[in-house]
């Protein structure tokens, strides 16, 4: 049994994809049409295949690529996972976790507005998702009630990432000022200055108009036409009787028709889930959606400290009314550019594009130590390692610098080193090579701890939001799993001699076999640490900057790495 969601396969659809079994029609739209499939163990998909009027199109394919990598980067975290994707077929095709359950829209329209509970949690749900959206540098640019699916468990964001690439491609063939979006969910801002650039802000105006949708069953700007419903966003506060509370005035913020007035998606979900007072809805909300609770939780690790109502850059302590913002969100670092807002046109409904989610992605550590022979544990010999990727981090070449202007972290190359950075406490990945490391392999790498109370990171056997973690300290080295619910540590190894704040580097060594890790430091063995957690299999190895519990908030961490290397064993 399909679902009522699926329709029967017609005479010219593809009977099957790569490896995939094509099963039935899910949906049309501007990017093409979806399909539900089966991969050869039965597990259920939905692969989004390109329009055929596209597939020609050596620009839209570079386009299709580069924005399949770039959503691959965004952890799922209230969004559906990116399982592979082939732009390289005759009709590239992108292939994306099945969700089963109803859009908002759908919802909406057959039974009005949401109760308050399942307002809140639709609330929660999309704030999470853009916190982790954003934080992987990547704008949706097309949020509405129809991208939003009532997931058991959690809702779901789907169908951002690939809307830069069908905006290119909808310009050449459409005629210049058409744009990805809908009306009724665009900030003002994408009606103006055609250099413009388009920011996060965006979004949150867009979560702020899909949110009142769901608690009033119809938008904030409501008009009889879409150039009439364009020029009340532009004009007009919004609408919004029927909405009350704490939720109403975090709605009315993100609809500001200034940008710079807007919360931060990160902001929408410290005040929604852990700000000094919390609405009966919320704490039902996250009462009854345990999977949701935990979703918004991690995104919350993964982009700083989580909010208390003290903390909140663009908020005084009790309240939710917002105050000047010194230091918008711009678009991250490195290719490729955002594209700059268009005059308005009446825009393209995009109804099947790309469904959020990073596959995992965050950065694959791997890099040049030299052959040494003070690497952990005994020396396999030369025919029974292989060498994967070798880097000095000296200067870009695997890795990239990286930004993520809305938490102030960044990744850099300075004074010869990869420099992990955040002006706050929590932790940053820095973006490597996409490259899998076995789930056997020995590893050496340069640590230099910069400020007090930073941490090196060190992730490996990591995918989708899961894995093992070294937390290389000043006093200790700790090592342990990290998974959506957070880090557990399951060994650390204090140090009888404190590693020295601004000092030379000390060199980690890493030997994972089977079920042990053995850690060293400087060529001497620390210990034999147990990897036995069945949820973790395998996956990339990562570099980054963490905080310990206990670090002042509001101060600058960084953390240096040089040197590295990784090797495969048998």
């Amino acid at each position: 049994m399909l679902g009522d969601r699926t329709e029967p396969l017609r005479p010219h659809d593809p009977r099957a994809l790569g490896e995939y079994e094509i099963v039935g029609r899910l949906g049309e739209g501007g990017m093409g049409t979806v399909y539900l499939a089966r991969t050869a163990g039965g597990v259920l998909v939905a692969v989004k295949v390109v329009r055929a009027d596209l597939a020609p199109d050596d620009e839209f394919r570079r386009r299709f690529r580069s924005e399949v990598a770039r959503a691959r980067q965004v952890p799922p975290f209230c969004t559906a996972e990116v399982l592979d994707a082939d732009p390289d077929h005759d009709r590239p095709y992108l292939v994306v976790e099945y969700v089963d359950g109803p859009t908002l829209a759908h919802v909406v329209e057959e039974r009005g507005p949401l109760t308050a509970a399942n307002l809140h949690s639709v609330a929660i749900g999309v704030a999470t998702a853009l916190t982790a959206i954003h934080g992987a540098g990547v704008i949706h640019r097309d949020l509405k009630p129809r991208n939003v699916l009532l997931a058991p468990g959690s809702p779901k964001v789907i169908d951002f990432g690939i809307a830069r690439a069908m905006e290119a491609a909808t310009n050449g063939n459409t005629g210049d000022g058409q744009m990805v979006g809908t009306v009724a969910y665009m900030a003002p801002e994408r009606f103006g200055d055609a250099d413009a650039p388009l920011t996060p802000a965006a979004d949150v105006f867009a979560w702020g108009s899909v949110v009142a949708y769901a608690g009033m069953g119809r938008t904030p700007f409501a008009a009889d036409s879409p150039p009439a419903t364009a020029a009340r966003i532009l004009t007009q506060p919004p609408e919004l009787t029927g909405l009350t509370g704490q939720l109403r005035d975090l709605v009315a913020h993100a609809l500001e028709k200034d940008p710079a007035n807007r919360p931060s998606a990160r902001e929408l979900l410290d005040l929604l889930v852990s700000g000094p007072t919390q609405p009966a809805a919320t704490s039902a909300a996250l009462a009854g959606q345990p999977d949701l609770r935990a979703a918004a939780a991690e995104a919350q690790a993964v982009t700083g400290v989580a909010g208390d109502g003290r903390t909140l850059v663009g908020y005084d302590e009790n309240t939710i009314v917002t105050v000047p913002i010194s230091e918008m969100p711009v678009p991250p670092a490195g290719p490729p550019p955002p594209e700059p807002a268009r005059r308005w046109f009446l825009p393209v409904a995009i109804a099947a594009l790309i469904l959020a989610v990073a596959a995992g992605a965050l950065m694959v550590v791997v890099g040049r130590m030299g052959n040494r022979a003070d690497a952990v544990g005994p020396q396999p010999s030369a025919s029974a390692e292989t060498l994967i990727i070798q880097d000095q981090l000296s200067h870009p070449r695997y890795w990239q610098p990286a930004t993520l202007a809305t938490e102030k972290a960044d990744c850099l190359f300075r004074d010869g080193a990869l420099v992990a950075e955040r002006a706050k406490a929590g932790l940053y990945r820095c973006s490597g090579p996409d490259d899998v490391v076995p789930a056997n392999f020995r590893a050496e790498v340069g640590v230099r701890l910069l400020t007090p109370d930073s941490c090196g990171g060190i992730w490996f056997r990591f995918a989708p939001w899961k894995g093992y973690l070294v937390r290389v300290c000043a006093d200790k080295i700790s090592v342990g799993t990290h998974k959506s619910q957070g880090v557990t540590t399951i060994r650390s190894f204090p140090l009888d001699r404190p590693l020295l704040v601004g000092g030379d580097p000390v060199r980690i060594g890493l030997r994972a076999v089977g079920g042990e890790l053995e850690l060293s430091q400087d060529g001497v063995s620390l210990g034999v640490v147990p990897l036995t957690d069945p949820e973790i299999t395998g996956g990339h190895v990562a570099l980054g900057i963490y905080t310990d519990g206990g670090a002042p908030t509001a101060v600058p961490y960084e953390v240096a790495f040089s040197d590295v290397r990784i090797w495969g064993l048998p």
